[in-house]
């Protein structure tokens, strides 16, 4: 007859449970073919539309000034006449009789002082009337009439306190591209959330580490918003001085072009310039998600 089996014996037979040890799994990586198949495809879908668009558009172009008569050339004569240029923009024979490279940077280097100051001049008084009340209301009205005036109506003005076309092109740099940097600005400043404002009481900062940790970050896209404007700004105002301050620079090489008769040469710096502009834009908008951590404004 078969006795019970106890307890000790019981737990004797039965196996011991031993616990496997938790393996971390890591996520598996996508092939780096299929990796790079979809940055073909993002880049694809970024690049073809605009290509297909301005093939458009030249072949229209081409169609309509190959007419008889036609007062615009068409690209195919835009090209021939202008190929030295294009193929070598560094030459320099002296005087004004340069590539357009060195066009470019002289203008680039005007743009680049005057945008400078305006941005130094514009966040400074942008903060000062968004933080305070009594200058909205004694600077604001001052911005708004003077913000109206087109930036060559500046050029004898300047021209007359300055003497010297340098000068006086950065100068209309400056007061054209600092308005939009103010404005925007102080509406980044006056948007602070007061929450913020709290926080920055309770764990009593001092002004200046109110500004650089509070108010800056929080207005930052807002500032970013205004420098873009102004670097447009900045480039457009520099093309309309230099055909009036004359010297070296794309605008005057524009104007130079003109009287001498040549449209082709003139078509082809509109072509850089708009080239060059879309790039400084393009410089700021990356900065500013930089800065940002991409909250700024594409």
């Amino acid at each position: 007859m078969n006795m019970p089996a106890t307890k000790i014996e019981v737990e004797t037979a039965m196996p011991a449970v031993v616990a496997a040890p938790v393996v971390a799994m890591t996520p598996k990586r996508p092939p780096r073919a299929e990796t790079y198949a979809r940055m073909a495809r993002e880049t694809a879908v970024r690049v073809i539309p605009p290509l297909v668009v301005i093939a458009l558009l030249t072949l229209v172009w081409e169609l309509v000034c190959r007419r008889a008569g036609s007062a615009l050339p068409p690209p195919s004569k835009v090209f021939k006449d202008t190929k030295e240029l294009i193929l070598d923009p560094f030459f320099d024979h002296g005087g004004i009789d340069k590539g357009l490279f060195w066009h470019l940077s002289a203008s680039l280097q005007r743009v680049a002082l005057g945008y400078s100051l305006s941005a130094i001049a514009g966040i400074a008084l942008g903060v000062l009337v968004g933080q305070s009340v009594w200058a909205m209301r004694g600077l604001d009205p001052l911005f708004q009439v003077l913000r109206t005036i087109p930036p060559l109506a500046w050029l004898p003005l300047s021209l007359a306190a300055f003497r010297d076309g340098q000068p006086s092109a950065i100068f209309v740099i400056f007061i054209t591209s600092i308005w939009p940097i103010i404005i925007n600005t102080a509406v980044g400043i006056r948007n602070i959330p007061q929450d913020y404002r709290n926080v920055a009481a309770v764990v009593q900062l001092n002004p200046l580490e109110f500004f650089g940790k509070i108010m800056i970050p929080a207005a930052a896209p807002y500032i970013f918003t205004g420098l873009r404007i102004g670097i447009g700004l900045s480039w457009l105002a520099i093309i309309a001085a230099e055909m009036l301050i004359g010297g070296v620079g794309i605008g005057f090489f524009i104007w130079d072009a003109w009287n001498s008769s040549h449209i082709s040469e003139i078509i082809l710096a509109l072509f850089y310039v708009g080239i060059v502009g879309f790039v400084l834009d393009r410089l700021i908008a990356g900065l500013g998600k930089i800065v940002t951590r991409g909250t700024a404004q594409n």
